[in-house]
């Protein structure tokens, strides 16, 4: 018999780490090659991990919800080994020496599962409790965890005894030790009965009463001004985003680590917000023959089975301005100082999902007619929701439209995906007085906004990038003169 252990991978783009959202398979069940045994959620998505063994699984190695660095071992999975082969124990030689060079980076393991210099900040499972003289000779001088020589110890050692809690001011219906200086407060036994019996130090109540004595009234205010206020409540299927955190003990709030996509989103954000000078470029225009459009598509048997949308209309209108402002398709390469221009067009289409946005793109999205492309975006978002994206998918995106209208908002400025030089914002739809033709006439109108990177598009790049997608919006016949 060999003991195995599943070191956790690199799912994608330099990832140092992920959480363990589910196990799939327990202790003493039976796994077979590519079985799927455990689902972890990586900062942009969640993936599913398959065993390279066939085996029995004799221990999981982190617990669910935890977060563990790339390069940890996970699962312990016993296959059955070839004749003349190493006992189990020697096959944990390498996973044994990459733990105890933890201190100095991933050590020797393996190729791609490196986590770089510095253990990381991943929460791991704790061993299992060691005989208490095996814990007695490892206890370090130090009260850190760690021994002398600044390696992690092989064992847990018990951590020190709590420090005593303050004393708290004594009751004011208790009395002072001799000789300390302190006032008695004046209550009638009632009232000293209804304050322990709810719980009201009667020193902190403001007495109202005739010589300064505490009422019966007094002590109720107190209570009731104590007492947490009433706090926003919340269906119990439309707060998953509060299923993670830590509820203060007021209840008036709860704390939630960020991490997974929600990091991800934000860092990127901040890190495209103070690198690239954005610019916003806005255009209000009369899309009633794009409403028209949608609903001819709608009956068309060959849109049938996919869902039509102005959406889809506005996502073909990028692509035919991209293809006459192909200037506006690049992104900076701040290391080598050069301007990657790009002969393809990665479409990403922003969408919110319940664990943050993601921004998956549509691959060579120039190459699709409208039915394709309508396909396309019902796969990326249905996939998006689900969670289901993978980093692949979210990598080398081109440029972006995020749909602000479904929401019912009429513009904002988007910021850039990192590594783009336009996102373009399409707002709801509304019907409005519009001069049409010489009369005010009731119009279908929305606005787009466009955020540029401003080292790659000049101002009058932006605006006639802008007035193109506007003009297939306003009149998507004129799609076909372009296409």
């Amino acid at each position: 018999m060999t003991t195995q252990r599943f070191p956790l991978p690199d799912v994608g783009e330099g990832l140092t780490e992920a959480e363990i959202v589910e196990w799939k398979v327990a202790v003493g069940d039976t796994v077979a090659v590519n079985q799927v045994f455990v689902e972890i959620e990586s900062a942009k998505s969640l993936v599913e991990l398959p065993s390279p063994w066939a085996g029995t699984v004799t221990a999981l190695l982190a617990e669910e919800g935890t977060t563990v660095d790339v390069g940890t071992a996970i699962i312990e999975i016993t296959t059955d080994a070839p004749a003349g082969a190493p006992s189990g124990g020697s096959s944990d030689a390498p996973a044994a020496a990459a733990e105890e060079t933890s201190g100095e980076g991933s050590g020797s393991v393996l190729v791609g599962y490196g986590t770089g210099d510095g253990a990381g900040g991943g929460r791991r499972r704790r061993r299992a409790a060691a005989p208490a003289a095996e814990v007695e000779a490892k206890r370090p001088t130090s009260m850190s965890g760690t021994s002398t020589s600044g390696a992690p110890l092989d064992v847990d050692v018990p951590a020190p005894a709590p420090a005593a809690p303050a004393i708290e001011k004594p009751m004011a219906s208790v009395p002072a030790a001799p000789g300390a200086q302190s006032t008695r407060v004046l209550a009638k036994p009632p009232v000293r009965k209804l304050a322990k019996d709810l719980g009201v130090d009667l020193a902190s109540v403001h007495p109202t009463g005739p010589g300064g004595i505490v009422t019966r009234e007094d002590v109720v205010a107190h209570h009731e001004g104590a007492a947490p206020k009433s706090l926003a409540t919340y269906p119990d299927d439309d707060r998953p985003w509060l299923a993670s955190g830590t509820v203060s003990q007021d209840g008036r709030q709860t704390r939630v680590p960020v991490k997974s996509v929600r990091k991800r989103t934000a860092e990127a954000m901040v890190a495209s917000a103070f690198t690239a000078p954005h610019v916003t470029v806005f255009q209000t225009i009369d899309v009633t023959k794009t409403m028209k459009l949608v609903a001819h598509l709608k009956e068309d048997r060959d849109f049938a089975d996919v869902r039509v949308t102005p959406l889809l209309v506005a996502a073909k209108a990028m692509l035919l301005a991209v293809n006459r402002h192909p200037q506006i398709n690049a992104s900076w390469d701040e290391g080598a100082q050069e301007i990657v221009y790009k002969h393809y067009v990665n479409l990403g289409i922003a969408a919110a999902t319940p664990r943050g946005l993601v921004v998956p793109n549509i691959k060579d999205a120039h190459t699709l007619d409208l039915l394709g492309l309508a396909k396309a975006i019902a796969t990326l978002t249905s996939t998006a929701r689900a969670g289901r994206t993978q980093p692949a998918d979210m990598a080398d995106g081109s440029i972006t439209i995020t749909n602000v209208g479904i929401f019912g908002t009429d513009t904002g400025t988007p910021i850039l995906n990192p590594g783009e030089a336009g996102i373009l914002a399409f707002g709801a739809i509304r019907k409005q007085p519009w001069v049409h033709k010489g009369k005010i006439k009731a119009r279908w109108v929305t606005q787009l906004a466009l955020s540029v990177d401003h080292r790659l598009v000049d101002g009058e790049l932006a605006a006639r990038y802008l007035a193109d997608v506007a003009k297939v919006l306003e009149d998507p016949a004129r799609g076909l003169v372009w296409g």
